[in-house]
């Protein structure tokens, strides 16, 4: 019987698991309005992972069929993964920002042989090995959530959702994917504890762990958006909420959000400012992704995160650009980077 937790006035969570990651679950919540349920997010398309969340909704007094709508978070399969599922078995509609709409969209139009050609293409430009590229140049497996349900409705940023009988008011707070939202619920907490009212913080603001902030992945786009600064950015209006409470999408619930987003903000000011001491020489991307420090040492770091590291170290990067701290050094190839 998968967890759930009872967090007070009709606010429900069920830990749905996430197969073969560190990270566990995805805490899908369970809102209860004058129409039924309404999940915010769904948890990773996986037959384990349907059952923990249907068992979970039998445990709280409802059932999949019952579902009114789904409230996305962000795209990523974790989160958007059984939204078909749950709109095939109840009907509920399901929303999301429409950034990440546009996300989804692509995604089921893009081949699968188009985004590994596009993520060899840009590791190859990052200066990885070609010997950390080459598996990408004959992957044929699919990549997961390469099929994710089209939301058919959008989130609007500073409105109010249409859920009756709840205040529950979207909050844009792109970094971790473009169209990431939070959920204030603009009620009394139900424990009466101190601030304004409850926070559905997706992966936005986590317990203990730093969300990932790499590139925004668009095949087809040449521009260049600064994730990291937009994530900062997000940080700020968060924190000036002062929820009483946050309910993140994965971990635990938590209190004090101001002293959680300041220690991020802290985090990656000190991660830039380390990464302008790595730069007193010049340095690809890939590099810099092995000079970083991470959870563990780049050598036991697995394949697929290692991807992920690069993406992240260049996001670093592309803000200490924008910033005016570092600059790309003329005529290399791969391009390296170099403090200013």
């Amino acid at each position: 019987m998968p967890q759930v937790t009872d967090h007070g006035g009709g606010v429900r969570s069920v830990e749905v698991p996430i197969p073969d990651n560190p990270l566990g679950n995805t805490l899908v919540y369970v809102v209860d309005t004058d129409r039924g349920p309404v999940l915010i997010d769904t948890g990773w398309d996986d037959p384990a992972s349907w059952d923990a969340l249907t068992e979970g909704l039998t445990a709280c007094g409802t059932g999949v069929g019952e579902v009114h709508g789904v409230v996305i978070t962000h795209h990523h399969p974790d989160h958007h993964g059984l939204s078909a599922r749950v709109r095939e078995a109840s009907g509920a509609w399901v929303a999301m920002h429409a950034a990440d709409i546009a996300i989804v969209r692509r995604t089921r139009e893009t081949r699968p042989g188009r985004w590994f050609t596009y993520m060899a293409d840009k590791l190859t430009a990052a200066g990885a090995p070609e010997e950390h590229v080459a598996p990408l140049r004959t992957a044929r497996s699919r990549l997961p959530g390469l099929s994710p349900a089209l939301p058919d409705r959008e989130i609007v940023p500073g409105e109010l959702l249409d859920l009756a009988g709840r205040r529950l008011r979207a909050v844009w707070t792109p970094g971790h994917t473009p169209g990431h939202v939070c959920l204030h619920l603009e009620e009394n907490h139900p424990a009466q504890l101190p601030g304004n009212g409850r926070l559905f913080s997706g992966d936005h603001l986590l317990p203990r762990i730093t969300p990932h902030i790499g590139l925004y992945e668009d095949p087809d786009d040449d521009s260049e958006p600064d994730p990291l600064g937009d994530y900062l950015d997000s940080l700020e209006r968060i924190g000036s909420l002062e929820p009483a409470e946050v309910l993140p999408a994965h971990l635990h619930a938590f209190t004090d959000a101001p002293s959680r987003v300041r220690e991020l903000l802290d985090h990656h000011e000190e991660r830039l400012t380390g990464l302008l001491t790595l730069l007193s020489t010049p340095l690809t991307v890939w590099q810099v992704a092995r000079r970083m420090e991470w959870n563990r040492p780049w050598a036991d770091i697995p394949y697929g995160s290692r991807n992920i590291a690069v993406s992240e170290a260049e996001a670093h990067l592309r803000r200490l650009v924008k910033l005016g701290r570092a600059e790309a050094v003329p005529g290399s190839d791969p391009v390296t980077y170099t403090a200013v």
